[in-house]
């Protein structure tokens, strides 16, 4: 019900802790009492149709249709007064009053670790978001992102396909998903991890709810890393909340070519952890966690010369991290274009180059 009603934001739940023990006192309180707490008409019009069971009232009509929408669809509710509330988003700014949830509960007493960047990511970008995605959650984090395409994407399939756990926080309702690519990935989050969103059922993507969807993700993981992203981006919003709450944030560097690596290049100058590898991030966090025997796949490096000829090393050697045209290459190996195009195209195949517009670069 709180949730629901007019003319309650921050200030105003503020305002009534300051004189009640919780906020649900105010669906009992008198009038008067409302009055005296700064509570507005918008406000306590429907509180007292609440007292009075008035189903007929368009804001107690609306709750009851989001608890049966509830009940139908199994979602559960999680409201600040729950033992499981996450204990990080009890101590941000505007806290959700109720998170709407389907999936493990568990995970919400886990560690987390938001990973988000760029809707138009490179390939580059996306293998990142996979790879460090994988690798945290091998050392024990539940990836925490946004369900967007490009890195938020790639990070939680990351994780999924890495047999780990991945939380996905979004800003509509579990019945408008948006974005609509992402049903299939939504439901391998719901059978292996845990989707949220303070959105109700029927409540459609806004612009304005992903910034307050940015503030869960960092306000519930002990850090958050951005893969990429550009200078006016969600991620630097989500990187600007994590500041302010206290959270760690790290950035992968790209080419200074790129605009897609700009938005990193500000969090670097800013303050933010520049990150190469898991091992960066780790460090970063603490010493709770203990290194697996395996190498992760962000710290391993491949063993060129045992794997490819010498066409292919020197391919390899002539291209660097920004793109690079095939003239560029022809003239810089002295191959012919046939052979050149043969070996970038198994050197793709073996995730040590990537194509990208204006040629190919190294990714490896």
């Amino acid at each position: 019900m709180l949730s629901c009603l007019p003319k309650f934001g921050v200030r105003r739940r503020q305002a009534v802790l300051s004189a009640m023990p919780s906020l649900t006192a105010i669906l009992s309180a008198s009038p008067a009492t409302l009055k005296a707490m700064g509570v507005t008409a918008e406000t306590i019009e429907p509180v007292l149709a609440w007292q009075r069971q008035d189903e007929r009232h368009p804001v107690v009509a609306n709750v009851l249709r989001i608890w049966d929408a509830c009940h139908a669809g199994g979602i559960w509710l999680l409201t600040q007064g729950d033992s499981d509330f996450p204990e990080p988003l009890h101590h941000i700014h505007d806290a959700p009053l109720v998170l709407y949830c389907l999936g493990n509960r568990a995970l919400l007493q886990r560690d987390q670790i938001g990973i988000v960047g760029s809707r138009n990511a490179t390939r580059a970008g996306l293998d990142h978001a996979r790879k460090f995605a994988a690798a945290l959650a091998q050392e024990g984090f539940v990836i925490t992102s946004g369900l967007a395409l490009g890195i938020d994407g790639a990070a939680h399939a990351g994780a999924l396909d890495a047999g780990h756990d991945t939380l996905a926080v979004i800003g509509s309702g579990f019945d408008q998903l948006y974005p609509s690519q992402h049903r299939k990935l939504a439901d391998r989050v719901i059978e292996h991890g845990l989707l949220m969103s303070e959105y109700a059922p029927g409540v459609q993507a806004r612009a304005a709810h992903f910034p307050q969807r940015n503030r869960i993700i960092s306000g519930m993981s002990r850090g958050v890393l951005v893969v990429e992203a550009g200078l006016k981006s969600g991620s630097l919003i989500t990187a600007r909340l994590a500041l302010e709450q206290g959270r760690e944030v790290f950035a992968i560097p790209g080419s200074v070519h790129s605009p897609v690596a700009r938005g990193c290049h500000h969090l670097i100058k800013q303050g933010a952890r520049l990150v190469e590898t898991v091992d960066d991030v780790l460090e970063e966090l603490g010493a709770w966690w203990s290194p697996t025997a395996e190498a992760s796949p962000t710290t391993s490096q491949p063993a060129l010369a045992g794997d490819l000829d010498p066409r292919e090393i020197a391919v390899l050697e002539a291209l660097g991290y920004d793109p690079q045209s095939t003239d560029q290459l022809c003239s810089e190996t002295g191959l012919p274009a046939d052979q050149l195009m043969q070996s970038l195209l198994l050197l793709e195949l073996q995730g040590l180059v990537s194509s990208v517009p204006g040629g190919f670069q190294r990714i490896a």
